[in-house]
């Protein structure tokens, strides 16, 4: 499969600043693979979809404040750093993005926040924009986080194109965000609201949780024409036993499982038995699942729409069916959805 079968023609208008009002309310579009028909409703009918003992799968992964904006010693240039994961606790270790990178170099000294309340000293390069930084802190550790988080801004990708509000810290988070290590959210979680989970719940809907600390590999552009040569970034997933045994169970009685989001499908289908069944697991994957791909977890799913060219994309025409979500996809444009990570939903049954 080619990196050009993933272009469509996106107005910038049509990605999503804003999340809707409410969670879930925004707009969903419902793929049938067998039927090959697409219908339009609201996220809270979702309810329609699932029935007693069908499993979801959410992504409890939890983000930090990863953006930061800072000076460099001397000549106070302005520089953005974005915290990618913490590599050492104790000696304050910070694997980095900086910009502009041509101009951070091996010992210079970064100044952040009011009065230089925080500094860190560049020790190495990692990549053309990678950096580790250490951070030079004399207090606990409770207390440097809380310093560090305290400047820090949520970290809204680059595409939704404005200053980072108030309502962000929430509304870019999942209603059940628990482990904290993510630098974007996981996000077709963001439309489920209390209520209704707790209606899901009422019907009989069962919850397993898997962890999968999103990192900006799912911003990365892909660079190569031949999809087979394109190399993903590796995040953290566990999966529990008590995930394992839901699941399982669910695929044995023919219940429905849906993968709530493209990290969910990516950390499932990272630790599958050759008998399709799914093993508790603690490490990284970096798994690319791109058309024509065998899934044997998830008989459902529940995304967003992606952008163009994107790895998340791929994954769900992998899913749907390249010619069916291509199609979807052109619909969307023509009625009004909502694009990105504050847009709409689209769930593949």
């Amino acid at each position: 499969m080619k990196l050009s079968k993933f272009k469509y023609d996106l107005d910038q208008e049509k990605i999503a600043l804003h999340p809707a009002d409410n969670r879930d309310e925004s707009k969903l579009m419902v793929l049938n693979r067998a039927t090959k028909t697409i219908e339009h409703k609201l996220f809270k009918d979702l309810l329609d979809y699932f029935d007693d003992k069908d499993v979801m799968v959410f992504n409890d992964t939890k983000v930090f404040p990863a953006r930061l904006h800072g000076n460099k010693e001397k000549t106070g240039a302005e520089i953005e750093v974005f915290l990618l994961r913490e590599l050492n606790r104790e000696q304050r270790l910070w694997d980095v993005l900086v910009d502009p990178a041509r101009k951070i170099r091996i010992g210079n000294k970064l100044y952040f926040g009011d009065d230089d309340l925080l500094v860190a000293e560049v020790i190495d390069n990692t990549t053309s924009r990678g950096r580790t930084l250490r951070f030079l802190f004399d207090g606990p550790y409770d207390e440097f986080k809380q310093t560090l988080y305290s400047l820090g801004e949520t970290p809204l990708p680059k595409f939704i194109n404005r200053p980072v509000q108030p309502e962000d810290k929430d509304r870019y988070q999942t209603i059940f965000a628990k482990h904290e290590g993510a630098v974007a959210a996981p996000t077709a979680g963001l439309h489920f609201s209390r209520e209704l989970l707790k209606r899901l719940e009422i019907r009989g809907v069962d919850f397993s949780y898997v962890t999968l600390h999103v990192g900006l590999g799912n911003f990365r552009s892909v660079d190569v024409e031949d999809l087979t040569k394109h190399k993903m970034d590796s995040e953290q997933i566990w999966i529990n036993n008590e995930a394992c045994e839901m699941v399982n169970s669910a695929k044995q009685e023919k219940r429905n499982v849906c993968a709530v989001g493209t990290t969910v499908m990516r950390t499932l289908e990272s630790s599958v038995s050759t008998q399709g069944h799914l093993k508790p697991f603690e490490g990284w994957t970096n798994k690319f699942i791109f058309p024509p791909y065998e899934f044997s977890v998830a008989n459902s799913m529940i995304t967003n729409f992606h952008l163009p060219y994107s790895t998340l994309l791929m994954m769900v025409a992998a899913f749907g069916g390249y010619d069916f979500v291509m199609e979807a996809y052109e619909v969307a444009t023509k009625h009004d959805y909502r694009f990105g990570t504050y847009g709409d939903a689209m769930l593949i049954i």
